[in-house]
């Protein structure tokens, strides 16, 4: 990747009272996008509130992009159903990795990203130090669909120059 700036992991942990695209369930996977990139996570049989817990890494050139995330269910038959859509804006993030995690404790807050029409988010989210690392989690509230929202984390990874 050209003018490659950093990695972007992206913890799918679970989905939240997903739509049912299957008489009273569905079959879950999320496809994860930016530019060119495009990811998927493992798809969960039989549930409308899916345990993922799968990581995807994108490469990051430029932090203004979006990251767009889309929920499917699967079909074998057909082609598989939209369950809803919704954008991670990394821009917050991205601006966070200038803070210095040394001797700084597990938990401490460094900025906070309220919902809002800008951002898909369900509720506030937190930027924090885990393990030595700046990491946000996020409920992700899906759009175009009835109902459903996705629990993620994100986390930057550093390339060598």
């Amino acid at each position: 990747m050209e003018n490659l700036i950093g990695l972007l992991r992206i913890r799918l942990r679970r989905g939240i009272n997903l739509v049912s695209r299957d008489s009273n369930t569905s079959d879950p996977f999320v496809v994860i996008t930016m530019g060119s990139q495009k990811l998927k996570t493992r798809g969960v049989e039989n549930s409308c509130n899916p345990e993922w817990n799968d990581e995807l890494t994108l490469g990051i050139n430029d932090p203004n992009q979006h990251v767009n995330l889309e929920v499917y269910d699967k079909d074998t038959f057909t082609s598989h159903d939209t369950m809803g859509d919704a954008e991670i804006d990394i821009k917050p993030f991205f601006e966070a990795q200038g803070t210095d995690v040394q001797d700084v404790s597990d938990g401490t807050e460094i900025r906070r990203v309220n919902p809002s029409g800008d951002n898909c988010l369900a509720e506030e989210s937190r930027i924090i130090i885990s393990n030595g690392k700046i990491v946000q989690d996020m409920i992700l509230k899906l759009r175009n669909v009835e109902s459903g929202a996705v629990d993620i984390q994100i986390e930057w990874i550093n390339v060598p120059c």
